[in-house]
């Protein structure tokens, strides 16, 4: 029961802490981490924390991508 009310905890706070930038990341994440949680020993609240994590981790990691290769803005004069 203990662990049950903490993994709530986690997954809650982690899905409160998302920004909007990173909610889509965390989203997704949760929703795969849960069904296979779920399925590998009814631990979709566990899989739906570590799952928003990775999903964020993604997001963050295709955003620095994308910043880093989209051209300069051309300067108006």
């Amino acid at each position: 029961m203990t662990r049950t009310i903490a993994a709530t905890v986690i997954a809650l706070a982690a899905l409160t802490a998302a920004g909007a930038a990173e909610a889509k990341g965390c989203l997704k994440g949760a929703v795969v981490g849960g069904i296979a949680g779920h399925y590998a020993g009814h631990h979709g609240l566990v899989g739906a924390a570590a799952g928003c994590a990775i999903g964020r981790h993604r997001a963050n990691k295709q955003a620095r991508q994308d910043s880093q290769t989209a051209p300069a803005p051309a300067a108006a004069h």
